[in-house]
């Protein structure tokens, strides 16, 4: 029987194995994703939708690999590269991920801080909730109920489509600007373009794909319906994007809004989509970065304890893994209290860790190839030659653009001194 036709068996099989897929991708629209395509959708309306469909590409192929190499070898990304490249880069990877990991926690706080002010609540209160919150989920729940709670959170993304169609816009234009490029060369809208592009696939992002692959046992006969997993959720990110720059597009950059953050996005919108719209808006930005300040310590806690040899997992507890837990509950709580804290230099901790995140990538997409192409590895799950294609010339392209991001971010004003 052909793995995609439909039966009963086939979609409990499906559903046993969905979750890496849809959750790793979804946290891909976190508080600094939401916040860079509303700007991109108020500043320039749906000028730069074209660039999603290559970003989704671009995010099935790498998930795909990962996802492939935990099914087949059974170990986590972090053990492989141990295993092959030795104990010392492991070490600098796992620390520079750290670093990385804790000022985009930072980021995830804020954003939820900022999504709850709309309401009229202080940060002194949602910061302390929030993180309780995700704490006790991790700690207290099972493997099983973490996934089911993060798979809750990605279909509350869903309220930015219907934020969208709240905005009422003029979806043949729409889908005119997702298949024909529009480039302009003046400084900001090639910041917005090479944040958008280079900030799509994140180092944490294949280490905890593969773990949570791992930690599901998914076997090779059921890959297949892993990688639907991966495709569906990179398919949902585009969805949700897409969403994002059109009721910001339609709204804020039709009336000649500008705004600074996604905040400022879900404020405006509400004189000009209506209340609904505004506080759909402002919903999905406390999901989606509730939800990546409790996948990213995860992430990190996953990565660390696995390059080390240290138990984890979200089965075990404090005394069967502590550095896991302990690390998770460090990151948590130092993250949501340099929020709390009024001298945090917030904005050089998220810099740094943009910057971190540019010099970690490479090194990870080319640990990651070697490793897919290694047949003692994968045996006859290597890529293809022309999948090697594809992934190199992806791996290539976000090199290239997360050195720009870095740059863009280091000095802000490049662009322009270069005459683009």
């Amino acid at each position: 029987m052909p793995i995609f036709r439909f039966s009963k068996k086939r979609l409990l099989l499906f559903l046993a194995v969905l979750g890496p897929g849809i959750i790793t991708a979804s946290v891909d629209n976190d508080a600094g994703g939401v916040a860079t395509y509303s700007i991109a959708g108020a500043h320039f309306g749906y000028t730069l939708l074209w660039t999603l469909i290559p970003i989704m590409v671009a995010l099935i192929v790498v998930q795909e690999m990962v996802a492939r190499m935990g099914v087949v070898t059974g170990k986590t990304l972090a053990d492989l590269i141990r295993e092959k490249f030795g104990v010392r880069p492991t070490f600098f990877l796992l620390v520079a991920m750290v670093i990385a990991n804790l000022g985009n926690t930072v980021a995830e706080f804020a954003g939820w801080a900022s999504a709850w002010e709309i309401f009229g609540i202080s940060k002194y209160l949602s910061i302390p909730v929030g993180a309780a919150a995700v704490w006790f989920l991790v700690v207290k729940g099972t493997s099983r109920v973490v996934e089911k709670v993060f798979l809750v959170a990605c279909a509350v993304f869903f309220t930015y489509p219907v934020a969208a169609w709240l905005a009422r816009p003029d979806w043949g234009e729409v889908g005119r600007s997702l298949v024909v490029p529009t480039l302009r060369l003046d400084a900001t809208y090639v910041t917005i373009l090479i944040g958008m592009v280079g900030t799509t696939i994140a180092p944490w992002m294949q280490f905890y794909m593969q773990s949570a692959v791992v930690e599901k046992n998914v076997q090779v006969e059921h890959y297949p319906l892993t990688r639907i997993d991966v495709i569906f959720g990179c398919v949902v990110t585009l969805v949700v994007a897409i969403s994002i720059i059109v009721a910001c597009g339609a709204t804020l950059y039709a009336e000649g809004t500008r705004i600074e953050d996604a905040k400022d996005a879900a404020v405006a919108l509400a004189p000009l989509a209506g209340n609904y719209a505004s506080w759909l808006f402002a919903f999905g930005l406390a999901n989606a970065s509730l939800f990546a300040a409790s996948i990213l310590p995860l992430a990190t806690a996953y990565c660390v304890c696995e390059g080390m040899g240290w138990e984890s997992g979200v089965d075990k507890d404090f005394r069967s893994a502590p550095q896991f837990f302990w690390l998770y509950t460090g990151l948590i709580a130092v993250g949501g209290g340099l929020v709390l804290y009024p001298k945090a230099p917030l904005i050089l901790i998220m810099y740094l860790s943009q910057v971190v995140n540019g010099v970690l990538l490479p090194f990870v997409l080319v640990f990651m190839l070697k490793l897919i192409n290694d047949p003692e590895l994968m045996g006859d799950y290597v890529n293809t030659r022309g999948f090697n294609g594809v992934a190199w010339g992806t791996t290539i392209v976000m090199i290239v653009l997360t050195v720009l991001l870095v740059a863009v971010t280091i000095f802000p004003g490049l662009p322009g001194l270069v005459g683009l």
